[in-house]
């Protein structure tokens, strides 16, 4: 079991850490919610009855939020905002927060920015996405509509995905 954990860990915590981010913005909240998310799904029961990236996303989604819904967040929010301003970043980060692309996108309401987040960065479908957020298909749709809308002034002539939308 230790190998497969580790193996797990290796595999997968790329993925998490940037879902993780694109939630919190936050380069220390997200390795804390990878970690919560290890150690639940650790002492979880899982059986391979799904897809485990698809269970390991939707743990770090779940936590997100509820990070994100917290008095911690709120309180890091508030001193953020008067006190300080983020440092260094690990090189996953760096490389969307340098991007456009990514630095828009991090600035869309969090309901435009899961669906884009999790289609276009993480591949899924929309049917996909919909389980994750569990929301209906047709949601999904909309908020991905609006959110390029959202983007299209700021990303226009950088983005293939608005060009052929």
């Amino acid at each position: 079991m230790k190998e497969d954990i580790e193996q797990i860990i290796d595999e997968y915590s790329k993925h998490l850490l940037r879902i993780a981010y694109f939630y919190t913005k936050n380069r220390h909240a997200a390795e804390d919610i990878i970690q919560d998310v290890y150690i639940k799904f650790m002492q979880s029961d899982y059986l391979e009855s799904g897809q485990l990236r698809a269970y390991l996303t939707k743990m770090t989604v779940n936590k997100s939020k509820d990070y994100l819904k917290s008095w911690a967040y709120k309180k890091i929010q508030f001193e953020t905002k008067w006190w300080m301003k983020a440092t260094d970043h690990d090189h996953v980060i760096q490389q969307e927060e340098r991007s456009n692309i990514g630095a828009a996108i991090l600035k869309l309401p969090l309901k435009y920015r899961e669906p884009i987040i999790l289609y276009y960065y993480e591949e899924m479908s929309v049917l996909q996405v919909a389980s994750i957020l569990q929301i209906n298909e047709n949601t999904v749709k909309t908020r991905l509509r609006r959110g390029r809308e959202q983007l299209r002034p700021v990303l226009e002539g950088e983005w293939e995905v608005l060009r052929h939308e």
